[in-house]
């Protein structure tokens, strides 16, 4: 084979590569990306992995740092009146504590200037601390929109 044919062969290749999911069988769909979050827990809480588990549930793929979050949560710029028992990490945002993954999802899809989301303390009823342990206690609570600059406004709230 000479260059000549290399080079169109490679081309042709190019083309079908570039060509999203040309080897797919019809009517086949890509496969969904979960959203990548890295949890920062102390090992023995279990309010954090019933957390985790509701993430994992809703579509994200955890990754958990069982090493304590309260350095993490310094490091990544959330300000420690907003902290809970758990910090994490998504596509650039800051998690702090039992934030609902429908809100995760919701600032995934909005993308808001901010630092991310806190639910400060932990609240009952709230993801992770819902399950029987808890007696269907429920509290109100909202989810905060944290800014670069340590204000907040609500960004949702939930009962």
């Amino acid at each position: 084979m000479n260059r000549r044919d290399s080079l169109t062969r490679l081309g042709a290749l190019a083309a079908l590569l570039a060509t999203p999911h040309a080897w797919a069988s019809p009517g086949s769909k890509p496969p969904a990306t979960r959203p990548a979050v890295q949890v920062w827990k102390d090992p023995n809480c279990g309010c954090c992995q019933d957390w985790v588990d509701h993430l994992t549930q809703h579509g994200f793929a955890v990754q958990v740092i069982d090493e304590g979050n309260a350095e993490m949560r310094k490091r990544l710029g959330m300000p420690q009146k907003y902290g809970s028992c758990h910090t994490a990490r998504v596509q650039g945002y800051v998690i702090e504590g039992h934030v609902p993954a429908s809100d995760i999802h919701r600032l995934l899809r909005e993308r808001p200037r901010a630092l991310g989301l806190a639910v400060p303390g932990m609240p009952l009823g709230s993801p992770g601390m819902d399950g029987p342990a808890y007696g269907g206690r429920n509290q109100r609570y909202d989810v905060l929109l944290v800014a670069r600059d340590g204000s907040t406004q609500v960004f949702s709230t939930h009962n």
